[in-house]
């Protein structure tokens, strides 16, 4: 923006300065040119009462005079065809002049003003004195070269000061603009100081307010996902009561279990909201673990509903790059997909293993499949709340991987390996 502006207070001010400079020039040529036919006018109008009535002895050596005292070539043709000083051929200005009619011509080496002296016994004489181009030029080189001086001086004054406006212009903008980028890198504190025109110091202080609006509007929503997630403390506390009732001590453990996993996962969203800006290190998790207590966790379930469970699982340790908590509730939205998607007695298959330096998870189920754009998040034909697959998604995209919905019924997710601090 600053550059466009200099160049077009530049293309202002040159189209300015050529219509102002250019008929200026052409004045500066015109003057100099008049001026030299008016001296040289001046000189023949002095010989005129030598050549009206002096012999020709004192005729020639008065245009001799002249001549050596101008510089100029000066003739003085007389009535019987005698040529007094310098000898040039009779032109069509001196046959014209003859007649009795003083005039100023242009001729092939500049000027010439014959004038017509009438009076003598004779007849008439006529006295010519030629203006050379360069004595009608004289200074006009110089004067343009002052113009054009001037003119460029004109537009760096102009580059100079339109910088200087453009500047009071830019500078506002580029705050705003570094401010918009810190706020979209979550920097909710960042605000801009208002400066430049009024309109740029309304559209800072609307950006302030949007940003102090946003931060408002955040803090509420972390406080009440905070107070969200507390009250499921309630009843999972009442869960875990009910299964330590249980007679079968393994439908109590199992049930136990799970509910410790909730508790865990309610903690890290408590503590995800209320305490958004602490320091995150780099994430990692081991795959092959979280697997197989996953898959052990669903079976039972597969179990009570005739379902088949396919299981190849590459021995771990299998490390990625994404926290234990949001892995266990990918795998959890994967396999809880295809007990929600398909009818009871659907078998379905488990494999994890390393591929290309990534690691694979792959659930693919005999069922109809899911329906095209599943994974985009809010997406669901189950009646839930279409946020598993996007959680999913995330989790692979938190590991450097992607989710990949292969015909419907089969979910690839796949996981890179965990960074170090270094390239987090």
């Amino acid at each position: 923006m600053r550059a466009r502006l200099a160049l077009l207070v530049a293309a202002v001010s040159v189209l300015t300065l050529i219509a102002f400079l250019v008929p200026l020039a052409l004045l500066v040529r015109t003057v100099a040119e008049d001026r030299a036919t008016v001296r040289a006018t001046a000189d023949a109008q002095s010989l005129v009462p030598v050549v009206g009535t002096a012999d020709a002895a004192t005729i020639r050596l008065t245009v001799e005079q002249l001549a050596a005292e101008s510089g100029r070539p000066v003739s003085v043709f007389l009535p019987d065809g005698t040529v007094l000083g310098a000898q040039t051929p009779r032109t069509p200005a001196v046959a014209l002049a003859a007649r009795g009619q003083s005039l100023t011509g242009e001729s092939a080496a500049g000027r010439e003003v014959v004038i017509a002296v009438q009076g003598r016994a004779d007849g008439t004489g006529v006295i010519r004195i030629a203006v050379p181009q360069h004595e009608l030029t004289a200074g006009v080189t110089r004067a343009w070269l002052v113009l054009a001086l001037l003119g460029v001086i004109l537009v760096l004054i102009g580059l100079l000061v339109a910088d200087r406006l453009a500047r009071t212009l830019v500078r506002p903008i580029s705050d705003l603009s570094a401010v918009s980028h810190r706020l979209a890198n979550a920097e909710l504190d960042a605000r801009v100081t208002p400066a430049g025109p009024p309109e740029l110091r309304e559209v800072a202080g609307a950006l302030n307010h949007l940003a102090t609006r946003i931060q408002v509007l955040l803090v509420q929503e972390r406080e009440q996902v905070a107070d969200l997630s507390h009250q499921l403390r309630t009843p999972l506390t009442a869960l875990r009561l009910e299964a330590e009732s249980l007679r079968d001590p393994d439908d109590a453990a199992r049930i136990t279990a799970a509910a410790d996993g909730l508790e865990r996962a309610v903690t890290g969203l408590i503590r995800q909201a209320r305490w958004r800006h602490a320091p995150v290190q780099p994430a990692s998790s081991d795959v092959a673990a979280i697997v197989a207590d996953r898959v052990a966790f669903w079976s039972v379930l597969a179990e009570d509903t005739g379902r088949a469970v396919t299981l190849d699982l590459t021995p771990g340790p299998l490390p990625v790059g994404v926290a234990a908590d949001n892995l266990t509730a990918a795998v959890d939205a994967l396999l809880g997909n295809v007990f929600a998607h398909t009818p009871d007695g659907t078998p379905f298959a488990v494999r994890l293993a390393r591929e290309a330096g990534e690691v694979v998870l792959t659930v693919a189920d005999e069922g109809p499949g899911m329906p095209p754009g599943a994974i985009r998040r809010g997406i669901s034909a189950a009646g839930s709340t279409g946020l598993g697959l996007d959680i999913a998604r995330r989790a692979a995209q938190a590991a450097g991987g992607r989710l990949e919905l292969q015909g419907g019924a089969q979910v690839l997710l796949r996981l890179g390996p965990p960074t170090s601090p270094r390239d987090a």
